[in-house]
C-alpha cells in the first residue's frame, strides 16, 4: 500500500469517531454528478486537511505526510521529482536553541522551447498549518485541530490539478515549470526562503512566480494581487478580455502575507491567486464543509491559462517599487507574520497564549450584555511597539458597543510583549485578534478561544 493509500484509509478509519463537521470526504450520492476535476479536488482537500494530519505544523509529522501524499500525487501525475520520498527536508533554528525540521516537495516540468527551456516559472502552494493543541474550557480539557481545508489544502489541490493540467499538455509548453508545496510556511515563509537561498541553484533564471493560497472560497470573491507590477497585471487584463469562467479582481492591498514575498525579495515578479480573508480562518472551522468545489473548478480554469500564457509570453520586468506595496514595509508598521521574530506574550509567539492566559482569565463579561443576552466575536486591531506595549487599540468589527468597549480595554491593559524583529531590528508589528464572548445556559457565560 503506497502513501496516499495508507492515509485516505487512515481517515476514512476515523470518519466514525468525528462530529459531522469534521468529517473528511467520503463519496456518496451527493458526489455522483461532480465532474473529475471537483472529485479530485474533494480527494485532495480531504486527505491534506483530515484529522490524521493533526494541522500539519510545520516540522509535525503531519506535514512529512502530506508532502509524502503530494509526492505519490505528482508521481501518479507524470511528473519528475526534484526532492525525495518525504521532500527536500531543512532545518529551522528555534529561539530555545532546538531545530525544528520541515521539507518542500519540487516537480519539474521541462520546456521545450531551446531558447527558454532553461527559463523558469515557480508555481507554488504552502503546505503547513497551525497544528492542533488543547485548552481549558469551562473547566474541561479540549483537543482541538486546524485542519486547514481552505488554508491551504485548497492551495495544494490547486497545485496538484493544475500539475496535471500543464503536464496533459506539456509540449506546448516554451518555458520549464517548477511546481513547489512549500513547507514551514507560518514560519516566516522558511520553505521558500530555503528554496531560493540554498536549494535551487538558478535563481537568476526563474522568470516568474504564481502563488497558490487559501482558494477555497471563490463563492465571495476570487483575487490576483501582484503589488502592482505593470506587467503581471498587463498579462490579467488580457486574459479578462478572452472568454473565461470566471475572472479575478485585481487588489492593490495583499490579502495575507504568503511566499510570494520571498520572491519579491529575489526582485521576481509574482501574482498571488487567492479567494482573500473568510471566517474561519485559523480556527478549527476551517474544515471542508466551507470549501465551494465548482468555484474551485472555474478558478483552475483561469489559473491554467494563465500560467500557460506567461509560461510562453515575455519576461516580466520587476519593478522595485513592487516592494512599497508589500505589507512587510508599509507605513513603517509590519504585520505580525511577516516578522522574521515573532512578538511573544509570556514566552510565546502564540498568540492563543496571549488570549488564554491574560484576555480571557481577566475579562469581564458586562452584567448588561449578559440580561440582553449578547454574544459574539470583536475584532480588535493594536499594535505592539518597539518597546513591547499595545497602542492604538481598535474594533475592526463589533459586535455590540457593550462588548467592543470590553474587549478594547481588557487588551489595552495588557502587561509588555517581547517586541518582534525584522532583520534584526525590533520593529512595531499589527495584529488582528477575535475576542469571543459566549452565553451558553441562562445565567452563565464563557469566553472561546479565536485566533484572526
Amino acid at each position: 500500500m503506497n502513501i496516499k493509500s495508507a492515509i485516505i484509509s487512515a481517515s476514512v478509519a476515523l470518519f466514525a469517531f468525528i462530529t459531522p463537521l469534521e468529517a473528511q470526504f467520503k463519496a456518496g450520492y451527493s458526489d455522483l454528478g461532480d465532474s473529475e476535476t471537483v472529485s479530485s479536488f474533494k480527494k485532495h482537500v480531504s486527505t491534506v486537511s483530515a484529522a490524521i494530519m493533526e494541522g500539519r505544523k510545520a516540522g509535525s509529522e503531519g506535514e512529512k505526510m502530506t508532502a509524502e501524499y503530494i509526492t505519490e500525487v505528482f508521481k501518479e501525475y507524470g511528473l519528475d521529482l526534484l526532492s525525495g520520498q518525504s521532500g527536500d527536508p531543512f532545518g529551522i533554528r528555534q529561539e530555545n536553541g532546538d531545530t525544528l525540521t520541515s521539507r518542500n516537495v519540487c516537480a519539474f516540468i521541462h520546456g521545450g522551447d531551446k531558447a527558454l527551456r532553461d527559463r523558469y516559472i515557480v508555481i507554488g502552494a504552502r503546505m503547513d498549518n497551525l497544528g492542533s493543541g488543547t485548552m481549558t474550557v469551562d473547566g474541561r480539557t479540549v483537543d482541538r485541530i486546524y485542519y486547514g481545508a481552505n488554508g491551504n489544502a485548497s492551495g495544494i489541490a490547486m497545485l496538484l490539478e493544475l500539475a496535471r493540467l500543464l503536464q496533459t499538455n506539456r509540449f506546448q509548453l516554451r518555458r520549464s515549470i517548477l511546481l513547489v508545496a512549500f513547507g514551514a510556511s507560518r514560519e516566516s515563509f522558511a520553505g521558500s526562503w530555503y528554496f531560493l537561498n540554498r536549494s535551487f541553484s538558478d535563481v537568476s533564471n526563474i522568470d516568474a512566480m504564481i502563488n497558490l493560497d487559501m482558494l477555497g472560497t471563490g463563492s465571495d470573491g476570487f483575487y490576483a494581487y501582484t503589488a502592482s507590477n505593470a506587467d503581471m497585471n498587463a498579462l490579467l487584463t488580457q486574459l479578462s478580455d478572452e472568454l473565461q469562467p470566471i475572472r479575478p479582481q485585481v487588489i492593490t492591498q495583499e490579502p495575507y502575507p504568503s511566499d510570494h514575498v520571498a520572491f519579491y525579495d529575489k526582485e521576481i515578479p509574482s501574482v498571488y491567486f487567492t479567494t482573500g480573508r473568510y471566517p474561519a480562518h485559523d480556527t478549527e472551522r476551517d474544515t471542508q464543509s466551507i470549501i465551494d468545489f465548482d468555484t474551485m473548478e472555474k478558478e483552475l480554469e483561469y489559473i491554467y491559462h494563465y500560467s500557460v500564457a506567461l509560461v510562453n509570453g515575455p519576461k516580466p520586468i520587476f519593478n522595485p517599487s513592487d516592494l512599497s506595496k508589500l505589507s512587510t514595509v508599509s507605513s513603517g508598521v509590519v504585520p505580525y507574520y511577516d516578522c522574521e521574530i515573532k512578538p511573544s506574550f509570556l514566552g510565546s509567539t502564540d498568540p492563543r497564549v496571549f488570549l488564554q492566559k491574560w484576555v480571557y482569565t481577566y475579562m469581564k463579561y458586562p452584567q448588561e450584555a449578559v440580561e440582553k443576552g449578547i454574544q459574539g466575536r470583536v475584532l480588535v486591531d493594536f499594535i505592539i511597539d518597539e518597546d513591547g506595549k499595545l497602542r492604538d487599540v481598535k474594533v475592526l468589527k463589533g459586535v455590540d458597543p457593550l462588548l467592543d468597549e470590553e474587549a478594547v480595554r481588557i487588551v489595552s491593559g495588557s502587561p509588555k510583549w517581547k517586541p518582534g524583529r525584522l532583520r534584526g531590528e525590533k520593529v512595531k508589528s499589527e495584529m488582528s485578534l477575535y475576542i469571543e464572548f459566549r452565553l451558553e445556559k441562562k445565567g452563565t457565560r464563557s469566553f472561546g478561544l479565536k485566533k484572526y
